[in-house]
C-alpha cells in the first residue's frame, strides 16, 4: 500500500510539474524564428501548446516554419519583418493582435553580428545596423507588446542575449555592446512592466546553428576543451530554458539572466 501511495503521489507531482510548463491557450511571438535557436524555440513552444507568430526577414522561411507548427496541431501566423525598423515592428504587432487578439509570450531572438577586419574599420552603417537589430528592435517590441500585456492578463518576455555580452572579444564589439544593452533592458523592463509582466533573459553560449558554418572548427575544438561540457550546444537544447521562462513554471522569476552556455561563463570566474 505504501508503494501504491508513493506512486500516486509521484504521478500527482508529475502532473503538477507538467501543468506548470503547459502553454495551451497562449500565443507566442518569436523574432528570428525561422532558423537556429529561434526555430527551435518556436517549435518547442508549439509543442508545449502555444500558437505561434513566426517572424524573420524572409517571407518563404516564415511560412515554412509556420507550416511546421500547423502540422503539430497549433495555429501559426507567418509575418516577415525587419526588426531594426520600427514601422515594420508596429505592423507586426498589429498583425499579431488582429489574428489572435493577444500575445502572451514574446521572444526577442533576432540578432546579427557582421564580420569586420579591425575595430577602426567598423563603419557607422555597420554599427547602426547591429544596434538596430540586436537592441533597438527588442526595445520597441518589449515596450509596445509589454504595455498591452500589462494592461490585460500579463505575460512573459524573453530576451535572447549572448555570452558575448560579458565575454567580449575584438571581433564582436558592436554585437557585444548591443547584447550587454539587452541585459540592461531586461532588468529595466522587469521593473517597468511588473508585477503582471515578467521579463527575463537567456544568455546563449556557442551553439551549432547556421553561424557555426563560418567557424574554424579545429580552433573551436581547442577552445571547447576548456569548457565544462567540452562542446557547443544544439539548438534544441535552448528549448527548456525558453519554456521555463515562457510558462508558469517561472512565475516568481523576473529580471533574471540565465546562461545556457555549457558552463563557459562560469568557467571564467
Amino acid at each position: 500500500m505504501r508503494f501504491v501511495a508513493a506512486n500516486r503521489a509521484e504521478r500527482q507531482e508529475d502532473a503538477v510539474t507538467a501543468a506548470g510548463f503547459d502553454l495551451s491557450g497562449r500565443v507566442a511571438l518569436v523574432t528570428g524564428g525561422t532558423r537556429g535557436l529561434g526555430r527551435a524555440i518556436a517549435l518547442g513552444l508549439a509543442d508545449a501548446g502555444a500558437d505561434v507568430i513566426v517572424s524573420s526577414r524572409k517571407p518563404d522561411a516564415c511560412e515554412h516554419v509556420a507550416q511546421e507548427i500547423r502540422e503539430r496541431g497549433r495555429q501559426s501566423l507567418a509575418h516577415p519583418c525587419h526588426v531594426g525598423r520600427w514601422e515594420e515592428l508596429d505592423r507586426l504587432v498589429e498583425a499579431a493582435y488582429e489574428r489572435f487578439g493577444r500575445v502572451d509570450v514574446l521572444v526577442n531572438n533576432a540578432g546579427i553580428s557582421p564580420l569586420y577586419p579591425r575595430p577602426e574599420e567598423i563603419t557607422e552603417e555597420l554599427w547602426d545596423k547591429v544596434q538596430a537589430v540586436n537592441l533597438k528592435g527588442p526595445f520597441r517590441l518589449t515596450a509596445t507588446i509589454g504595455a498591452r500585456m500589462a494592461e490585460e492578463d500579463g505575460g512573459s518576455i524573453i530576451n535572447v542575449s549572448s555570452i558575448g555580452a560579458v565575454r567580449v572579444t575584438a571581433d564582436i564589439l558592436p554585437y557585444g555592446a548591443a547584447k550587454a544593452g539587452l541585459i540592461a533592458l531586461t532588468r529595466g523592463f522587469a521593473d517597468a512592466l511588473g508585477p503582471k509582466v515578467r521579463v527575463n533573459c537567456i544568455m546563449a553560449g556557442p551553439f551549432l546553428t547556421d553561424i557555426a558554418r563560418g567557424w574554424d572548427m579545429d580552433k573551436f575544438r581547442g577552445q571547447a576543451a576548456g569548457f565544462p561540457l567540452r562542446r557547443a550546444g544544439r539548438p534544441e537544447e535552448m528549448v527548456g530554458a525558453a519554456l521555463y521562462f515562457a510558462s508558469d513554471a517561472s512565475s516568481f522569476t523576473t529580471g533574471a539572466v540565465l546562461a545556457v552556455d555549457g558552463g563557459v561563463v562560469g568557467a571564467m570566474y
